[in-house]
């Protein structure tokens, strides 16, 4: 079994529509190896699949590489995947299957407070972040200029969790955005990043789809 280093945090029929998507994007990953496999989530609402087959250890390797993988203890100096769960003046917290305090001095993403750090790069909740475990444990060098990558050039952006990729792109579409965006790109399995079109306003967009997203939405202005 993986346990992968992304959360299904909704519940009842939303929780399905979720899950089938899960389903899909575990195919896309391993679709063409000799394998099967069943989804599920685990009692911290991480996604585990358990995969048997022939071709079962490509398998595992392809989500690994994929989404990251949720384990058991961390060694100093490796990069591991956690989901952003909570913050305050002293730092981040992580849940990499055991929680993780990223101090605010080793978070590597300039001036300010973890609070409004996480404005500016517009992080929600429950986002996948790289780390590198150690005393202290710190951001990943990948992660910190993934982060900085969303505040330059022409695009802006606006992240959502608790939805999927379809429902955020039937969202825009039905509030009338769909020329207003490049693409959706996916985060995690309910963590989204809507990419603007070069002029498009963010909080404008935010204040135009969130009364039809029950979800948090975060503005990233380049």
């Amino acid at each position: 079994m993986v346990v992968l280093a992304t959360k299904c945090y909704v519940e009842g029929s939303a929780r399905e529509r979720a899950l089938d998507g899960m389903n899909s994007l575990v195919e896309n990953a391993i679709g063409d190896l000799d394998v099967t496999w069943t989804t599920g989530v685990r009692h911290d609402d991480f996604v585990s699949v358990t995969v048997s087959g022939d071709d079962e250890v490509a398998a595992r390797n392809a989500l690994r590489e994929e989404w990251g993988e949720i384990g058991t203890g961390f060694e100093d100096g490796e990069t591991y995947v956690g989901t952003l769960e909570s913050w305050d003046e002293d730092g981040f917290v992580l849940d990499a299957g055991e929680r993780v305090r990223i101090p605010a001095d080793e978070l590597g993403l300039g001036r300010g407070s973890p609070s409004q750090i996480r404005d500016r790069f517009g992080l929600v909740q429950h986002l996948p972040l790289r780390f590198v475990a150690g005393d202290p444990p710190r951001l990943a060098d990948e992660e910190r200029d993934r982060l900085y990558d969303w505040t330059r050039g022409e695009n802006g952006r606006l992240n959502v969790n608790s939805a999927t990729r379809g429902e955020v792109r039937a969202t825009l579409n039905r509030a009338g955005h769909a020329r207003d965006i490049v693409t959706v790109e996916r985060l995690g399995l309910l963590e989204q990043s809507v990419i603007c079109t070069p002029g498009t306003d963010p909080p404008g967009l935010l204040a135009s789809v969130g009364e039809y997203l029950p979800a948090e939405l975060k503005c990233v202005i380049p």
